[in-house]
């Protein structure tokens, strides 16, 4: 058995940190003397302790110690544990990668020529249009990952641009939305089903320029059915004129898309 000054050198922890872990109830000494409260460890505690050092080193959090110290049996369970670890740091590169993006756009000139873009709003009339279609809920950036699959099953009976319907006419973190390809005919799968798109009355604009700006054409929308006393009903529509390709994205600034409100007729 080691003192706890005696253990603190040995297991390279120190004094204040092996309190801590045992206020903590990660690393309780396995014998404490009843009559000084003294901390004895033994070499049990000396491999837990190693693996806590281990842990730390590799900057996991106490909460996440604390779930591999109840899991960790052997080797083995220690292996799994670190390679989902690997995943959740890959993961969250890619997230870091994705906000150093959306920064960088926010130094971009373009942004301040977005938000003094004006936007012409229309009344339309838009007809009956049969579609190829995914309906599915979740998260915006989704989007993407189902356009290539809509073009599969349609090939060469593509009649249109893609167009985007929300059922919610709020930002959703899983949002319900539906895909769909225009096509010169019927054309179902497995996975892809067939429709007519109703004819509406919409109240209408279009952007120019990236996705991530398309807040200021709603906005110009919203403020003319407010103004107006228009009554909008879900789903709205987007239309993708000029989007991202399958393979290159190409310049956002091209885009151009087209935004549907249909509305009531009171």
């Amino acid at each position: 058995m080691y003192q706890i000054s005696q253990f603190s050198k040995i297991s390279g922890l120190t004094v204040k940190a092996l309190r801590y872990y045992d206020e903590q109830g990660m690393l309780k000494p396995s014998y404490r003397d009843e009559n000084t409260l003294y901390r004895y460890y033994d070499e049990n505690d000396l491999k837990k302790a190693q693996l806590i050092r281990l842990l730390r080193s590799l900057d996991f959090s106490i909460l996440e110690i604390k779930e591999v110290l109840e899991m960790v049996n052997n080797e083995e369970d220690l292996t799994y544990i670190l390679q989902e670890k690997i995943a959740n740091i890959k993961e969250n590169i890619l997230r870091e990668k994705e906000l150093i993006k959306k920064i960088n756009s926010c130094l971009s000139p373009n942004v301040t020529k977005t938000e003094s873009q004006t936007y012409e709003i229309s009344l339309e009339e838009i007809p009956l249009t049969l579609v190829s279609s995914i309906r599915f809920t979740g998260r915006y950036s989704e989007i993407g990952e189902y356009i290539p699959v809509l073009f599969k099953a349609v090939q060469g009976n593509v009649n249109g641009a893609v167009i985007n319907c929300y059922y919610e006419e709020e930002c959703m973190e899983q949002a319900d939305m539906e895909l769909c390809l225009p096509t010169k005919k019927q054309v179902a799968t497995n996975t892809v089903n067939c429709k007519y798109l109703p004819a509406i009355k919409a109240v209408c604009t279009t952007h120019y320029g990236s996705h991530e700006t398309l807040h200021f054409a709603y906005k110009a929308l919203f403020n003319y059915v407010n103004e107006h006393g228009i009554a909008v009903i879900t789903p709205f529509r987007e239309i993708y004129e000029k989007s991202p390709g399958m393979v290159f994205k190409g310049n956002p600034q091209n885009y151009v898309t087209k935004i549907l409100f249909p509305y009531k007729i009171l």
